[in-house]
């Protein structure tokens, strides 16, 4: 297969990674800047440039999109899904995925334990804070990924001073509750075509709350209870997400569901488990291709 990794990050690990994973498998591999790309309606067909020529014999992308250009990246790769060629993950589920209200609203739509969420409102926020009841509580912009864009705010008067904050610069945000007895870690599960194919733990440095590795968390290896692969694979199912990481707290009240991430990175989980992940993903492309 001919199969192009939409990046603009060549050499970043993920992406190098995927692609020896395809030419171990005998596929042309490339890497295609997300950015370089035109996108054209014609006659009831969907064309598609890179530069100035025609991309015309790809069987199966693989969108590695970041945060900055959800919008456009969708639009190509739902362009790419008009021509007929297999993504590994769809259009929608990037926006899905991306938009931490919507996650939420489809995770429970599907029966999926999350923790206790608000969307911020335009008016009343010190009554919805008031909601909440126990302190700390964590504020989220809807689009921040890595840990960027997520804040722990002490007491109802740190709470609202940071909305007033973001609400001045027209940021739209999350209020969830803090689940203190998680103690700065989560599970981190990769969901491909429907099976958990690697999982660790990750833990926040000493003085942080958020368990991202290139904040200097720290990570190991897990063997997923029951219930935690049961959710984690419920959740890319409710996402449609072919491949997706999905992170999760463990709770008093069992596994909760913290976010899923459409573009995993795939340096620490590969690294901390030996799991060939990038392998299973070409696996993906190949029992999915459309052309």
């Amino acid at each position: 297969m001919n199969i192009a990794i939409l990046s603009r990050g060549e050499k970043l690990y993920s992406t190098q990674s995927l692609v020896k994973a395809g030419e171990k498998r005998n596929h042309e591999m490339e890497v295609l800047d997300p950015s370089y790309f035109t996108i054209v309606t014609e006659d009831s067909k969907a064309i598609i440039y890179y530069h100035n020529e025609i991309v015309d014999d790809l069987h199966a992308i693989i969108p590695r999109i970041g945060a900055s250009n959800t919008f456009y990246g969708a639009s190509l790769v739902r362009q790419f899904e008009a021509a007929g060629i297999f993504s590994a993950v769809s259009a929608n589920s990037i926006i899905h995925s991306r938009d931490k209200w919507m996650s939420f609203q489809i995770l429970t739509k599907a029966g999926i334990p999350v923790p206790r969420t608000a969307l911020g409102h335009p008016f009343y926020n010190e009554d919805l804070l008031k909601t909440f009841g126990d302190y700390p509580v964590i504020i989220k912009i809807l689009e921040g990924t890595h840990g960027n864009g997520v804040i722990l705010s002490e007491s109802p008067k740190n709470a609202l001073a940071t909305i007033e904050t973001l609400q001045t610069s027209n940021v739209k945000f999350v209020i969830q509750e803090y689940i203190a007895e998680s103690k700065g870690a989560d599970l981190r599960a990769i969901v491909v075509d429907g099976v958990v194919v690697a999982s660790m733990k990750r833990q926040c440095k000493e003085g942080d709350f958020r368990s991202n590795l290139h904040r200097g968390g720290s990570s190991e290896v897990i063997q997923l209870t029951t219930a935690e692969e049961h959710i984690a694979i419920k959740s890319a199912k409710a996402l449609q997400l072919g491949v997706c990481g999905v992170d999760i707290l463990q709770s008093s009240r069992g596994p909760l569901v913290l976010e899923v991430n459409s573009t995993p990175g795939l340096e620490g989980i590969e690294k901390t488990t030996g799991k060939n992940i990038s392998k299973s993903i070409i696996g993906y492309l190949e029992r999915n291709k459309t052309r």
